[in-house]
């Protein structure tokens, strides 16, 4: 609560901060979420969980958060940022080069998930209205908890990750029509559902070409203005001002604060300063979207899963099953193998964080009973907190279907040729292609690998990693795997001779693809930078450099110092090339 001539919500502050040094680093250790630890410690401190116990333990109030409604404003603002982020990850190029997974089973995914759930929903007695945003927001999975699985277990690039992923993108552009439906369903009082949904899409239309237009004119001046000042605080300012200003305007027309900081987001995806923008938001988002998660918490009415606790259950893995169940169906209808598509199920099969959003707004509107809605929060909370079983349970199950199946082919199917495009390949999976590869993937850019060991092959093709058995150096096969839909190529080849002749045949063929060679020395790079390469770097050049570095830096040189160092010596090598 406030505190007359003091700091407003000061102790709340406090002991959030406390939950994100503290507590959460211990449910790390323990390998469980941030999502999902803060999920538990807002159920913890909250006032259905340690807060409900003030009154016989008076202590307690000092480490309780009994008034919900104290943090929740500062909680929304953790939507805000995450619906930026999303914006700013759904760039047109990524979202075109994946269109086929995103915009076919994305899309399918979610109409028949939605309309399973919602039908369910309907049966047990809940309002039209009500049952169509449970079944369209529970057909979404969390984005959140998902991807940090699919980055901690390295999947992200493998077949798999790539699948769950498009997915993931179309459930978050599907958000925007959602949140929609609740500012409408909401309005829409005694008059004509019809009408308050032509309205609500309406002015959302109006508020994203405003905000595109004002974006175009103001905020890309702006963007450039601070990045020549070189000074971080007004980038960071300026982002703010681009997520809270977009926010701002799209609740002074109604609608939610959350749409207004996606079309801010989708926005500046096409900027060149998007991954300065996501470095800087990173922290205020992490800390925000905690917040927000711990007040969903904190909402939680425990008294509500002893009342009705074989009932929840039964339906968290009820929701489960059904939607691993039917992405799994439509995963084989798209053409993935049955293990791809088995492990995908159960990778999305939990709801996600956009659930937990939907239902609360949709109680505050009076759409979703109180106790209802109590009754689905629990159940989305708990499907969310076994994603990290399931991940489990669908790298263990995927990989001994792979290994009891024949592999009779280790090139690209017809299928998976389809999903290539603005990817880059790779020619060559030895150390320094694999090594470009993790690079590729903690950037989540798409890429595609050949390799003439077929044993190599076969086992990443097992753990569904994109790496196909093919020989680099042939044109006829670099087209195979869409060389020329690729953003890059990069040659890795250990033979000296191969590597040149490929080059010059990429060059022929596909004259303005960036082409990226690793060369044996300074010698080897004259003759692939004469054969077209856009750029080659020579392995011992550079490997001595930074030996070279590692001894300077061990003998007192400043970093500084050690670079320009480097530098001026890299330059003085690299001037007859």
């Amino acid at each position: 609560m406030p505190h007359e001539g003091g700091i407003p919500f000061l102790r709340e502050v406090v002991i959030f901060l406390a939950i994100a040094a503290i507590l959460v680093p211990l449910f790390q250790r323990a390998r469980v979420s941030p999502v999902l630890g803060f999920l538990l410690a807002g159920i913890l401190v909250g006032p259905n969980g340690a807060g409900a116990l003030t009154d016989t333990f008076d202590w307690l109030r000092y480490v309780t958060i009994t008034d919900v409604k104290s943090v929740t404003v500062l909680a929304e603002f953790g939507i805000v940022f995450l619906l930026f982020l999303i914006g700013l990850e759904l760039s047109l190029e990524r979202l075109w080069s994946m269109r086929r997974l995103v915009l076919g089973l994305g899309s399918t995914q979610i109409l028949v998930c939605g309309l399973a759930i919602g039908g369910i929903a309907y049966a047990w007695g809940n309002s039209v209205n009500a049952a169509i945003l449970i079944g369209a927001s529970f057909a979404l999975s969390s984005t959140a908890v998902v991807v940090e699985e699919l980055i901690r277990r390295r999947e992200l690039s493998t077949r798999v990750g790539r699948a769950s992923f498009s997915v993931l993108l179309m459930q978050d552009l599907a958000v925007v029509p959602i949140l929609i439906l609740v500012s409408a369903f909401g309005g829409a009082g005694d008059g004509s559902l019809l009408e308050a949904l032509a309205i609500g899409f309406a002015i959302a239309a109006g508020a994203a070409v405003a905000i595109f237009l004002l974006g175009r004119v103001i905020l890309s001046p702006l963007f450039r203005l601070a990045a020549s000042a070189r000074a971080p605080e007004f980038f960071v300012a300026i982002t703010l001002l681009a997520a809270i200003g977009a926010s701002a305007a799209t609740a002074a027309a109604g609608l939610s604060l959350a749409l207004g900081a996606f079309l801010a987001g989708l926005l500046l995806s096409e900027t060149e300063f998007r991954h300065q923008i996501e470095v800087d938001i990173q922290p205020f988002k992490g800390l925000l979207m905690g917040l927000f998660f711990m007040t969903v918490g904190m909402g939680i009415d425990l008294a509500a899963f002893a009342d009705y606790g074989v009932l929840i259950v039964g339906s968290m893995f009820g929701l489960v099953a059904l939607k691993t169940v039917l992405i799994t169906v439509l995963g084989r209808l798209f053409g993935l193998p049955f293990s791809c598509a088995l492990h995908s199920g159960l990778l999305l099969g939990e709801a996600g964080e956009f659930g937990l959003l939907v239902v609360g707004l949709a109680m505050a509107a009076g759409i979703i009973a109180a106790d209802a809605g109590q009754f689905f929060l629990i159940v989305a909370a708990l499907s969310m907190m076994l994603t990290p079983g399931l991940a489990l349970l669908g790298a263990k199950v995927s990989e001994r279907l792979e290994r009891n199946a024949d592999v009779s082919s280790l090139e690209p199917s017809p299928d998976e040729i389809a999903d290539f495009g603005g990817h880059v390949l790779v020619a060559g999976y030895g150390r320094v292609g694999r090594a470009v590869a993790e690079l590729l993937n903690e950037e989540k850019v798409p890429f595609v690998a050949l390799d003439l060991d077929t044993d190599l092959v076969a086992r990443l093709r097992r753990r569904g990693e994109p790496v196909f058995f093919g020989d680099g150096t042939r044109a006829n096969i670099l087209e195979k795997v869409g060389a020329d839909r690729a953003s890059a190529i990069v040659i890795t080849l250990d033979e000296e001779r191969a590597a040149e002749h490929a080059i010059r045949d990429i060059r022929q063929r596909w004259p303005d693809i960036p082409v990226y060679a690793r060369a044996r020395d300074l010698d080897h790079a004259a003759d692939l930078d004469g054969a077209g390469a856009t750029r080659t770097i020579p392995e011992l050049v550079e490997s001595s450099l930074q030996m070279g570095a590692m001894v300077l830096t061990g003998l007192g040189v400043p970093d500084d110092a050690v670079n320009t160092i480097c530098t001026r010596v890299r330059e003085r090598q690299y001037e007859g090339l």
